[in-house]
């Protein structure tokens, strides 16, 4: 009766989960917390009319986790085919000391079927200099997925426009990561956002009409999504980096193909309001490790005293 009575309390005992298990589960929530900023990799399409493979190979060498190529647009667009078969991203800008460029609509129209189909297009200066609305020839159909207009001018030729970045303006999002500051002394700026648009920074000189100029943004339409940095992304083939521009130069780039890549998905879904990321802070990765220092250290204790 005695040893009856012992058994029924051992199994009203609530289970204790072994030390070992928690081990375990805090494994497996820092592997993921530490993963999941992860970017996947991509190849990206570098469309230009002029320093296409220069920007690409610049690209190859100051960032990570993509591969870019060029692709020279002056002659002519490429099939559509031809960019879904090799590419996931592509980058789109232009130099036309000449103006305007010929093939800018064609291009812009097979543009915007690339990113109808799901894949995202990151924009750079000057693609501004060629939308019609500031008397370039227009980009077609990409001039209805684009997230900017422009101010009537664009980056103005041929002296350019300063610019650095307003950080009381910069929101806590994915393209803006581990961005302070960026500045260039005469190619960007020029932009102003369409409605609907969501912009994550801004540059802290106002465009021609004195508006606010955004500096980095992006805008969903339907399948499509596009970005757009308003900094030429060849500027390393224009002027010297720490002198003609600099700042958080490749990591707004880098920010920004990481997110293409993702398909503008930061957290498994399109990001319409540009809040934070829900991922631990550092500063919680790193209270995450130290518990699991622990938890191992009282473990390996727990066994010894077993023995």
């Amino acid at each position: 009766m005695i040893q009856t009575l012992h058994s029924a309390r051992r199994q009203r005992l609530p289970a204790r989960v072994p030390a070992a298990a928690w081990l375990r589960i805090a494994a497996a929530v820092l592997a993921f917390a530490f993963g999941a900023g992860a970017a996947q990799a991509a190849r990206i399409g570098v469309l230009s009319n002029r320093y296409s493979s220069q920007a690409a190979a610049d690209f190859n060498a100051q960032l990570t986790g993509h591969t870019f190529t060029g692709v020279d647009v002056g002659a002519g667009a490429p099939a559509l085919a031809s960019l879904t078969a090799a590419y996931d991203v592509l980058l789109v800008f232009a130099d036309t000391p000449q103006r305007p460029l010929a093939t800018a609509p064609a291009v812009g129209d097979v543009v915007a079927a690339f990113a109808n189909t799901g894949r995202a297009v990151v924009l750079g200066t000057f693609y501004d200099q060629e939308r019609s609305d500031a008397g370039g020839n227009g980009w077609g159909a990409l001039e209805s997925l684009d997230p900017n207009t422009t101010d009537g001018i664009g980056v103005p030729s041929p002296n350019g426009q300063p610019r650095t970045l307003d950080a009381a303006t910069i929101v806590v999002h994915p393209l803006t990561r581990l961005v302070g500051t960026l500045s260039a002394t005469q190619w960007a700026g020029g932009n102003e956002a369409k409605p609907g648009t969501v912009v994550v920074a801004r540059w802290s000189q106002p465009n021609a009409r004195g508006n606010p100029d955004p500096a980095i943004a992006y805008r969903v339409t339907g399948n499509a999504c596009v970005a757009q940095i308003g900094i030429a992304p060849h500027y390393a083939s224009l002027g010297s980096y720490g002198v003609q521009f600099g700042g958080d130069f490749y990591r707004s780039w880098q920010n920004a193909f990481d997110f293409a890549a993702a398909g503008c998905r930061p957290g498994g879904g399109v990001d319409a309001d540009a809040q934070a990321v829900p991922t631990l802070s550092e500063l919680a990765l790193a209270a995450l490790a130290l518990a699991l220092a622990g938890l191992a250290f009282f473990e390996r204790r727990r066994i010894a005293a077993r023995r």
